[in-house]
């Protein structure tokens, strides 16, 4: 397309009009250019302008242009070929900046970010058969025309589902078997069948999605909660509100949003499964092709149902009408890294904002959702059973004290004895511990050093299965060393505490016939080799599966019928306000993989600390209790729900710069009334990746405005060019 310069100078046209635009940069609000006054420059068009050196696309922005002369503003130099954003989506970017505290140039960078999406990709050469027969009808010339009698195909593809080489599909094409045509490197999805019948529902099911429809039918925002045990048939519910969703309006288009990667691609199946039409996939494992197909469907509304991970939250929908938020206790939904946000707020706010229902779905919720319900801001339907009547696991806890393992292991004797039992019954059994690798820590026995990533405040994990030394932050790596690089003693370093791998090396050894596998993001790191290990098991060809949380939730193994959890107590030493919350929802989703199929199942869980309240309740079944006490404690420190946080971290590779600027902000503080500023301390992890780092914790009364506080406290300080600062509202880390 030539430059717009040109396009006005062929026309005779030099009138101009001044528009805004927003670069997906960390930049706090868009600049002004020029625009020929006869052009379709809309706000929410996507343009190439100059800025500085380089030349980008942004967006064009609504909101009056600036007071600077026109003669000092360029021109912008073109309109790509694409979908403009809805107002919805600016609105939500507008929003989401305002309440994370980041530059919105940065939030719109997450809308952005299949930026070749912006032009439509080169169409393909592709083959479809004419009818008509080739002068020699071998068997592979007749499985390149039988492969391409349906739809036009690549020469790659053919050749590939014929079982034959490129060159007999050229063949073909000169004989006139084959004729070209241009194919689409983007094929639109096909689109979903709401009136396809899904899984019959009990009366329990059928109420729940009713209700869900009623809120759709009314209109509006409203959020329900569905609440079920482990195996309740939640999925089924939400996919009938989907299906409703879709019914109801031809236009609608349908976010569902899932937490882990693993959990993706089974999930894909069920949803073609239900809906005849496979829904448009987002998430990190897919190719650059795939995520631009994805996008550029979305903004042009063709693909009206999307499955994805997070991020599928900023994509530039035209006409999002529900979203669902599948397992919303989750903390994988909150975005750690860039832009700090919690994928279930911003669903809920973005269903507010643009008045439409949002649904979220959980066997163990946040307290904050909870307590959402409790006060009538949410609504909630319950599955108190499990589908095809199913029983629920019993759980016991094993007290470590009474019953130890033997020497060097990990697993006690009344939890081998039970794994023994399984194992003779021909049923599957789950050892679970959330802890990768084979030892958390390496220590010399010698001289007491502890191996630790270079320029990081965190220790290195063993992975037996590679020979190396991990560290999970920063993703340093480096094979064991022989000797001790602090008293070179060789052979004095040794594993302390086990890890799923060292799990694994015990149960090999007291089951040496039984079918073992590892499930973890290291022993498993490919989304291919997840799923090939989940389906082993789903398929009884795994005896004992030793897993970390990737096998907590969202799965279902008919055999399994024993999960023992080796080390219970671990997430209790997390120090945050959520460790109980989280251990109770980690734990419970664990325990709910077992007795899903026709005989009763149970758990086993390890713990020095059977008296915790946690612990108790897990194994009591009492929830209402757990989440009761769990209230009481955060109300009377006016912790969320029940207060608002959030956490500022100053980080720097000059420690005094740091302690500086530390300093100087705790000194422009402002007095703030239900305020309260917590800091500057080191945080727990002082150093990470050669950066010092440094924590603020602002606590404020629920009916504060929290972002105003910040934005006039910040607004007193420049920060030094050598020290980075981040916002986290409602932080969940407090590393």
């Amino acid at each position: 397309m030539p430059p717009l310069a040109e396009h006005l100078e062929e026309r005779g046209i030099d009138a101009k009009r001044r528009v805004k635009v927003l670069f997906p940069l960390p930049l706090f609000k868009p600049y002004d250019y020029l625009a020929p006054a006869d052009c379709a420059v809309a706000p929410g068009s996507f343009v190439r302008a100059p800025l500085g050196p380089r030349e980008i696309f942004g967006v064009v922005w609504p909101g009056e242009g600036d007071d600077a002369p026109a003669d000092k503003l360029k021109d912008i130099l073109e309109i790509a070929p694409a979908p403009p954003l809805s107002p919805s989506v600016i609105d939500f970017v507008e929003w989401t900046a305002g309440y994370s505290l980041f530059p919105i140039g940065a939030v719109l960078r997450m809308v952005m970010r299949s930026s070749d999406a912006l032009r439509p990709p080169k169409m393909l050469t592709g083959y479809v058969a004419t009818g008509e027969a080739p002068p020699r009808l071998t068997p592979q010339r007749q499985a390149v025309l039988d492969a391409a009698a349906d739809e036009p195909l690549s020469a790659r593809v053919l050749a590939e589902r014929a079982g034959v080489s490129d060159a007999v599909v050229r063949g073909l094409a000169q004989t006139g078997a084959l004729r070209a045509v241009e194919i689409d490197p983007d094929p639109p999805f096909a689109a979903p069948d709401p009136q396809r019948p899904g899984v019959a529902l009990n009366d329990e099911q059928q109420a729940a999605a009713a209700r869900v429809a009623s809120h759709i039918d009314k209109g509006g925002h409203a959020v329900t909660l569905i609440d079920g045990v482990t195996g309740a048939g939640k999925t089924e519910v939400y996919l009938e509100a989907a299906a409703h969703a879709l019914a109801a309006d031809e236009t609608a288009q349908v976010l569902i949003l899932i937490p882990e990667i693993a959990l993706t691609m089974p999930f894909l199946k069920r949803i073609e499964a239900r809906f005849g039409a496979a829904p448009a996939p987002w998430h990190s494992d897919l190719t650059g092709a795939q995520r631009r197909r994805t996008w550029r469907r979305v903004a042009e509304g063709q693909a009206r149902l999307v499955v994805g991970a997070r991020s599928a939250l900023f994509l530039p929908y035209t006409n999002l009408r529900l979203i669902i938020v599948d397992e919303e206790h989750d903390n994988a939904y909150k975005q750690e890294d860039g832009v700090i946000y919690h994928a279930r707020d911003m669903a809920v706010l973005r269903g507010a904002r643009a008045g439409f229902p949002v649904v979220l779905a959980s066997a163990t919720p946040s307290l904050e959702t909870v307590i959402n319900v409790g006060e009538g801001r949410y609504d909630a339907v319950g599955l108190s059973r499990r589908h095809a009547g199913a029983a629920m696991p019993d759980i016991s806890l094993i007290d470590l004290r009474e019953t130890p393992p033997p020497a060097g292991s990990w697993l006690s004797p009344p939890l081998t004895r039970a794994v023994d039992e399984a194992l003779s019954a021909g049923e599957q059994s789950l050892l679970f511990l959330n802890r990768r690798g084979y030892a958390p820590l390496t220590i010399c026995r010698r001289c007491g050093h502890r191996m630790k990533a270079p320029n990081t405040d965190t220790c290195l994990v063993e992975h037996r299965f590679s020979g190396r030394l991990v560290c999970h932050h920063t993703g340093f790596s480096m094979p064991k060393p022989d000797a001790c690089p602090a008293c070179k003693v060789v052979d004095a370093l040794a594993p302390c505490g086990p890890g799923v791998e060292r799990v694994a090396e015990e149960a090999r050894q007291r089951w040496p016939n039984a079918r073992l596998q590892v499930l973890s993001s290291d022993a498993t790191p490919s989304p291919a080799a997840m799923r090939a290990a989940l389906d082993a098991m789903r398929e009884g060809e795994t005896d004992i599966l030793i897993a970390t949380q990737m096998a907590a939730k969202g799965h279902h193994f008919p055999g399994l019928t024993l999960v023992g959890v080796v080390d219970a107590d671990m997430g209790l030493a997390g120090g945050d306000l959520r460790a109980a919350e989280r251990t109770y929802q980690l734990l419970t989703q664990v325990t709910g993989r077992a007795g899903r199929g026709e005989k009763r199942g149970r758990a086993l869980l390890q713990t020095y600390q059977p008296q915790e309240p946690v612990l108790a309740a897990i194994a009591a079944g009492d929830r209402n209790a757990f989440l009761a006490a769990e209230a009481e404690g955060r109300r009377a420190l006016s912790f969320p729900p029940f207060g608002r946080l959030a956490s500022i971290i100053l980080q720097s590779t000059d420690e005094k710069a740091l302690a500086d600027a530390a300093a100087e902000l705790k000194r422009a503080a402002p007095n703030g009334d239900g305020v309260e500023v917590l800091g500057p301390a080191r945080a727990p992890i002082y150093m990470l990746r050669g950066r010092a780092r440094m924590r603020f914790l602002v606590k404020a009364r629920r009916d504060v405005s929290l972002q105003a506080y910040l934005s006039d406290w910040l607004s007193r300080v420049k920060t030094p060019s050598n020290v980075r600062r981040t916002v986290d509202i409602n932080p969940y880390s407090f590393l």
